[in-house]
This record gives structure tokens, sequence and C-alpha cells, in this order.
């Protein structure tokens, strides 16, 4: 690309605490990436806009609040309906393994669960973009 990769970050719903999104946002900066954080209790919608607006490459969704089942199919039917067919939907946070499967299944990517390393969640987007996302 010739430019850098573009990062939404999320925080959606009611969920108050956004401590990881940040320090993730900070390790994706730092890997030469650009950030635009959201801020909290943040809608599907409101997200999916946002990317439209900010012509972003990712959108990285904190989830610990236990709506991940809810709030990532509506991301990706908005998604859908929106055109982001080569946007990669990714995020964490507090979310079974049995569910991240699920999740991937219905097209979410990789989903990375507290405790992973940053560089693993940067080279994962890095990868991902430079085989879906190569201009």
């Amino acid at each position: 690309m010739n430019r850098p990769i573009r990062v939404l970050v999320a925080k959606v719903g009611l969920d108050g605490h956004d401590r990881g999104a940040k320090v993730i946002a900070t390790a994706l900066r730092d890997a030469g990436m650009e950030v635009i954080y959201t801020g909290l209790r943040q809608t599907p919608e409101m997200v999916v806009q946002a990317a439209l607006q900010e012509d972003v490459d990712v959108i990285g969704v904190s989830i610990l609040s236990g709506a991940h089942n809810t709030v990532f199919p509506k991301m990706i039917a908005l998604m859908k309906k929106e055109g982001l067919h080569d946007v990669l939907l990714t995020g964490g946070g507090i979310i079974p393994d049995d569910d991240m499967q699920v999740l991937q299944q219905m097209g979410v990517g990789k989903l990375f669960a507290p405790g992973a390393h940053t560089h693993e969640i940067a080279d994962y987007i890095k990868t991902w973009v430079k085989t879906n996302r190569a201009n």
C-alpha cells in the first residue's frame, strides 16, 4: 500500500472498560498504522459509519460485556449493506473459544483473547491487509 494501514478501534455497547482498546491502539500506532479510536458506547451503526467516513482497512472491536454474539453479526450485516466487503472485522476481549469459532465462520476475522501479544495482532492485521487490500 502507498499509505499506512488504517484501523478503526471501537468499543460497542455499554461496556465502559477501554484500557485494553487503548493499549491495542497505541501498539498498532507503534507498528506504523494509522489508528482512529471511536471512544466508548458506540453502536454498530456508528462504528460502520465511522469506518466508511475514515476509509479504513480494518475495524477492531473490543468486547468485554458478553455482547459479542449480538454485536459482531450486526456489524457484519451493516458492513455488507454498506459494501465494506474488503474491510477486516476483527477484535478481542472476553469471548469464549466456541463463540470465536462461530463468529469466524460468519465472516469475522481472527479474535484475540486477553493476554494476546500486541505484535501478534499487528502482524495478523498487516498480513491480512497485504493479502486482501493490496492496491
